[in-house]
């Protein structure tokens, strides 16, 4: 599994050997859905997609050593709503990233969250730069926050609270963003990208990101070898969320698990033993109310 890497360099005398350079960590796939503004000319959309897909892909974010095949997927859909003035767009964007299952070709979802407030300005040509300390640009700001965001879940489910540093780096975003465009603040909106962020960094979600990664790593890799085990961990999860969601109810991170692990947790489920099936919809019943109905799925043979 990546995420911990030694480097092994050569030196061969009176050789010169070819240096091969370091994969990014990210892998993103970006749209844009200009629709809704159909005066809006192809190659300024198709100027934005490139100045965003090499901002997010040709960067190295961490100091780890990836090797192509181990690159993060990503999808990042932005949706244009409006353009109150020349290169100024007010628009939507939905984040997802996944995470490959131990000896499987199955893909789990790792974050799939909804930004409503994607407000930026980009002229056309322009290069994004990246700051971690000074605000450049909104956007700039949003990329690099979720890139971070997307790492951070990521590393949590490979080690407990291996997502520390990037969580870190996204406070750091957040904070010299928060006054600067709409989403930062968590005050003010319990759904933001801030509030999303002030969960992962909350300490009473600390139980929240232990199970993240026993669910991954304890869990969905060794479904394979021992599916009752693996739902047992998963079901400790639900219980575990369950507690954090008493104190902090229908938190914008907790419905993005839901939102990310639905139809995966219904798989896993469905061949249970009864008594776990009936427990696991009474949780789901709890947690995800709006989807009682489709976790039906669980007790049909």
């Amino acid at each position: 599994m990546h995420r911990v890497y030694s480097v092994l360099i050569l030196f061969v005398l009176f050789f010169s050997v070819p240096v091969v350079s370091q994969a990014q960590e990210l892998l993103f796939n970006v749209s844009i859905d200009a629709s809704q503004v159909p005066d809006i000319q192809k190659n300024i959309i198709d100027d934005m997609q490139m100045a965003i897909k090499n901002f997010l892909n040709n960067r190295n974010w961490t100091e780890d050593q990836y090797s192509a095949e181990e690159r993060i997927k990503c999808n990042l859909v932005i949706s244009i709503v409006s353009i109150p003035a020349q290169f100024s767009y007010v628009a939507t964007a939905q984040i997802q990233s996944s995470r490959p299952v131990y000896g499987t070709t199955y893909e789990t979802v790792m974050l799939n969250y909804f930004d409503k407030s994607f407000v930026f300005d980009l002229n056309q040509g322009q290069q994004l730069i990246y700051s971690e300390n000074v605000f450049n640009s909104n956007l700039g700001s949003m990329l690099s926050f979720y890139a971070y965001i997307i790492l951070a879940m990521d590393y949590d489910s490979f080690g407990k609270q291996g997502g520390n540093l990037y969580i870190e780096k996204a406070m750091t975003l957040a904070g010299v963003a928060r006054d600067q465009g709409l989403g930062w603040n968590a005050v003010t909106d319990p759904n933001n990208r801030g509030s999303l962020l002030a969960n992962l960094n909350n300490q009473q979600f600390v139980p929240f990101r232990e199970g993240w990664y026993d669910y991954h790593r304890k869990g969905l890799d060794n479904f394979i070898k021992d599916p009752a085990t693996t739902r047992q961990v998963c079901f400790d999860m639900i219980k575990t969320i369950q507690g954090i969601n008493k104190v902090n109810p229908y938190s914008i991170l907790l419905r993005s698990f839901f939102l990310s692990k639905r139809d995966e947790l219904i798989n896993i489920f469905k061949d249970a033993e009864p008594a776990m099936k009936n427990d696991v919809i009474t949780l789901f019943r709890e947690l995800d109310p709006a989807n009682t109905e489709k976790y039906q799925k669980i007790l049909q043979k």
